[in-house]
């Protein structure tokens, strides 16, 4: 199976996808499409069977900084959330980003 592709573009896309986390968990994940390590991720993570919300950090950077305020966590790319009623409940970088563990975790 694969993943469902939902594009993140304005700051209105992440208050909804918080909004959505207290009905069910919701994945984001930075992309940067000149790194090399972010494309192969990418590739991995699309195999989960979910809904992922992509941000593409050179075309909304205010996006991505966005969620770096509302999860607390320093800007990566790549980088994965989880997000369950409004609150981290997944986050990795780079390689370790595990798609298992991100299903696991939307699955909870």
């Amino acid at each position: 199976m694969t993943a469902r592709i939902k594009f993140i573009s304005s700051t209105s896309d992440v208050d909804r996808l918080f909004e959505e986390s207290a009905a069910r968990p919701v994945a984001i994940f930075k992309h940067s499409a000149s790194c090399g390590i972010s494309a192969h991720v990418l590739e991995m993570v699309e195999q989960a069977d979910t809904d992922l919300n992509i941000v593409v950090v050179q075309e909304a950077r205010d996006v991505s900084n966005v969620i770096a305020e509302r999860t607390g966590y320093v800007h990566h790319s790549p980088q994965a959330f989880v997000i369950k009623d409004g609150e981290v409940v997944y986050h990795a970088t780079h390689y370790a980003i595990d798609p298992a563990k991100m299903e696991n975790a939307l699955n909870q």
